[in-house]
């Protein structure tokens, strides 16, 4: 099994339990601010199964339509769950907004409490592996995630204020603005996905300086290679696409730079295993020039 379908089936796990959770103590503890809590959490379940199947058909190999992959497929998963995210944000907004001062029991303090800890650790785990595996459906998930452990801290703090309601009135709308909170955390977690993955799908390139220079320094190393004109590294899903302007000596053979081209390549991926594709242009220069 793979390791980022692993990772999501952690997650989707501690997910039901805490929408459960969440949903059935929000109706009895009489909390709208739980129940769109619950919400939040049922939506992080249906991210992590957008976030599964993205992932399997990210895996799909090249054929003649697709050359490089089908790698995108993970940003325009990304994509539709923070779309997801910003629906059920401003769903959670809107009906927060009509509806009345309510009183939750103080049990509701002890369940959010839970979910704070639980969803504290479940976000952390999934954004460093997310980061580990350089998987952007996992970093989304995991943002989304970590989004909720504030919304349960917000809902935590509106319950036990409003146990002070019956001597500070204005408290008993405690319950009422912190559902619209969380609806306002949904819907920027939402937005911040959609607008990372958006210039992803749209060609951003990689621009880890030290990465960058690390892989330079493989690149130089090669015999026959006398320096670098321009090196740009696109993300593909979990793959980059590498397309390089290399120095040679004007006067060698083609077939002895091709040669040094294909250990180049070799090299290249070898050093890291998620270069996918390289592109390598030659460019001939004179003796004078040469490192």
């Amino acid at each position: 099994m793979k390791q980022v379908t692993k990772v999501m089936l952690v997650s989707v796990v501690i997910n039901i339990f805490l929408a459960i959770m969440k949903v059935l103590g929000g109706f009895f503890c009489s909390s709208r601010a739980l129940i769109a809590d619950g919400i939040h959490s049922f939506s992080d379940l249906t991210t992590d199964f957008f976030a599964i199947i993205g992932n399997a058909l990210s895996q799909k190999p090249a054929d003649k339509k697709h050359p490089y992959g089908h790698g995108k497929i993970e940003y325009v998963t990304s994509i539709l769950i923070g779309f997801l995210i910003l629906f059920v944000g401003f769903r959670v907004i809107y009906d927060s907004s009509k509806s009345t001062a309510s009183f939750p029991s103080v049990w509701v303090c002890a369940i959010s409490l839970c979910a704070i800890i639980l969803k504290l650790f479940l976000s952390s785990y999934i954004i460093s592996q997310g980061k580990s595996l350089k998987n952007n459906i996992l970093i989304a998930s995991g943002k989304e995630s970590r989004s909720d452990v504030i919304s349960s801290f917000i809902v935590f703090l509106s319950s036990l204020l409003v146990q002070l309601s019956p001597w500070i009135p204005i408290l008993k709308y405690s319950d009422k603005i912190a559902s619209i909170l969380v609806g306002l955390l949904i819907v920027r977690i939402g937005f911040f996905v959609v607008k990372e993955n958006m210039s992803i799908l749209l060609g951003e390139q990689e621009t880890d300086e030290v990465y960058l220079n690390k892989l330079k320094e493989v690149i130089l190393s090669e015999k026959g290679i006398y320096h670098i004109q321009s090196l740009i590294l696109l993300k593909f899903g979990h793959l980059y696409k590498v397309t390089l302007t290399v120095g040679m000596d004007g006067n060698m053979k083609l077939k002895s730079a091709h040669k040094i081209v294909d250990q180049l390549e070799e090299k290249m991926k070898e050093f890291d295993s998620k270069i996918g594709y390289v592109t390598v242009h030659m460019e001939p220069i004179e003796k004078e020039m040469k490192k």
